[in-house]
């Protein structure tokens, strides 16, 4: 163990221990008797600031610290997925086996991944190979649709002196590594990783690849590249935690980590009985065989929080360095600038905008940018992806305060979910004037080459016309839904149909829950058919209110709730009806 002082005063979740001298920043520190689980923030002399991460009630000056001299870390091995853990990564059922009730007690110490079950190791070099950081030594079928790589630790190199196929602990030494200096090391499946500290890779890639979504006000609108930064900010009730669901179900990403930080007990127990049922769309098995979830509700102790999300993200890069796709979802960052907030009054550092401190945009800044697509270490570098989607929490839905503004200044996609847009019960409720995506440019090749170039072309005659209905609809507040021409009607209805056609989708649909790319472009495709359409036969002296009473219309509305395998199929019976119908509007003028 490392330097051991005594708590000189406590001031909630911060405790302030002196004759600690001998101690670094970030160290994990265990106070009192009860063994709390603390790291030092702040070292003035021999005193050590703590920030406590269980509840520091009943503590008193005089009790003992002992710091381990070691970093916040995490385990990292089979046994991670479909584990749902704390803040600091303790396990939930392994805490409530111990405590033998679902309150979390202070001072339970239990390991991060479970010691007990045996794992079928597989290697994948042999003895005399030489291996580098990040190589694969060997694979663990995890889950029925996850193999884990164990892979050399990044920081070490050598030959393989031993290594044996069988069933181990993840404590078990696997393998025997002799480094350049003849040093032997022993490599068990377990690795430990500084949470604070991003995980080393070769070189960072062009965020060129979409993440695909299944949900069309992204995907087409406002798409979030593979190895992205998203935020979704939004006021009480506007649906944030419902989109972040929706990604974290359907999302194309091999790996999905959730982290629930200082949100409502309630939002994470559907979580928590939501996933284990629901069926992986690609692989068709539970959800929760590909997720991690980090459970840190508002009730917990404030500290915690501050860690969740590094104890998150950590967990997010080992599994991006074995090659996968991985996308993190924090419900909500605003929580944990809170968090930072209360730690910082408490240090009496000086506050900065609304009480935040000064460093609030750097370290959320730290957060996002270990996000992205890249190349792996090792000797065959492979491409692994961590997409981070961020939640903000505005009071009051008030953009411009300090979290959402540093977020903004950071990330690449803007979701502005939008109140009004909720209490009429259009969700997703993400408002087309407001949001932005900037990595519309490098993705629109990657859309366009799989529609025949047409994807980018479609996308920008939909905002054209829900901008053109912005415009509209000031003059028709005005002067009236009369005063409008007939070509601006068939443009208001055209825009009608994009906003509850496409835009608005059913979470708790089956079908509707998630739209496959083809099926968003088919849809596309009939919207604005019938917009072409109806146009041109005004021309020819249609009647528009013929035009917009169209029987075909309510099939074009009802095409989103239709089957993927029978896409195409209805979208050639429904583009028969569609000219049909024309046809005979026409022809009705004519007679006439």
């Amino acid at each position: 163990m490392g330097v051991t002082g005594v708590i000189k005063k406590v001031a909630g979740p911060l405790v302030v221990a002196k004759d600690m001298g001998g101690a670094n920043m970030y160290d994990v520190v265990r106070v009192s008797r009860q063994h709390l689980i603390g790291e030092i923030i702040e070292m003035h002399g021999d005193e050590a600031s703590i920030q406590v991460y269980e509840e520091t009630a009943g503590l008193a000056p005089g009790e003992p610290v002992e710091s381990t001299g070691e970093p916040m870390s995490v385990e990292l091995g089979p046994g991670l997925i479909g584990s749902i853990y704390d803040g600091i990564q303790r396990p939930l059922d392994d805490i409530m086996k111990v405590t033998g009730n679902n309150l979390l007690e202070r001072g339970v110490s239990v390991p991060a991944l479970k010691r007990d079950p045996l794992w079928h190791f597989t290697p994948a070099v042999k003895a005399g190979d030489a291996v580098t950081g990040g190589d694969c030594l060997g694979t663990v079928q995890e889950t029925a649709i996850v193999v884990q790589k164990i892979m050399v630790p990044p920081l070490l190199k050598g030959t393989v002196t031993e290594i044996q196929e069988g069933d181990f602990h993840v404590t078990d030494v696997v393998a025997k590594l002799t480094d350049e200096d003849g040093e032997v090391h022993e490599l068990t499946m377990l690795q430990r990783w500084p949470v604070r500290r991003e995980r080393p890779y070769r070189s960072k890639l062009s965020p060129d690849q979409p993440l695909i979504t299944g949900q069309r006000v992204i995907d087409t609108l406002f798409p979030i590249a593979k190895g992205g930064v998203a935020a979704v900010p939004g006021p009480f009730g506007s649906g944030k935690t419902v989109v972040q669901h929706q990604l974290a179900k359907w999302a194309d990403a091999d790996i999905v980590v959730y982290i629930g930080c200082g949100e409502r007990g309630n939002e994470m127990t559907d979580v928590l009985n939501e996933f284990p049922a629901l069926k992986d769309p690609k692989t068709g098995h539970s959800l929760m065989e590909r997720t991690v979830l980090i459970a840190n509700t508002s009730d917990m102790p404030v500290a915690a929080r501050e860690a969740s999300i590094y104890t998150g993200i950590t967990i997010a890069e080992y599994f991006r360095d074995m090659g996968y796709s991985v996308a993190l979802m924090a419900d909500s960052t605003s929580r944990w600038a809170e968090a930072l907030r209360e730690m910082s009054g408490r240090l009496e550092e000086m506050p900065g905008e609304e009480g935040y401190p000064a460093y609030l945009s750097s370290r959320l800044a730290q957060f996002y940018e270990r996000a992205g697509r890249v190349q792996t270490l090792g000797s065959h570098p492979q491409e692994g992806a961590l997409s981070v989607i961020g939640a903000v929490s505005p009071a009051g839905g008030d953009i411009s305060e300090p979290v959402t503004q540093a977020t903004l200044r950071i990330v690449k996609v803007f979701w502005s979910l939008d109140s009004q847009l909720a209490y009429k019960r259009h969700f997703p409720a993400i408002n087309w004037l407001t949001s932005y995506s900037l990595y519309l440019e490098s993705l629109g090749r990657w859309f366009d080459e799989r529609t025949g170039g047409e994807w980018m072309k479609l996308r920008g005659r939909l905002m054209l016309i829900l901008h053109e209905e912005s415009r509209l609809n000031e003059m028709v507040q005005m002067v009236g839904m009369d005063a409008l021409s007939a070509p601006d009607r068939i443009t208001m209805e055209a825009a009608r149909s994009i906003r509850e056609d496409y835009l608005h989708q059913n979470a708790f649909h089956e079908t509707d829950t998630y739209t496959s790319l083809h099926k968003q472009h088919k849809l596309m495709l009939l919207i604005l058919k019938w917009y072409d359409d109806a146009e041109e036969a005004l021309k020819h002296g249609a009647s528009a209110d013929k035009l917009i009473s169209m029987p075909v219309r309510e099939e074009i509305g009802r095409f989103k709730y239709v089957a993927e395998k029978e896409t195409d199929e209805q979208y050639e019976t429904i583009s028969r009806e569609l000219d049909k119908e024309m046809a005979d509007a026409e022809d009705e003028k004519e007679a006439l």
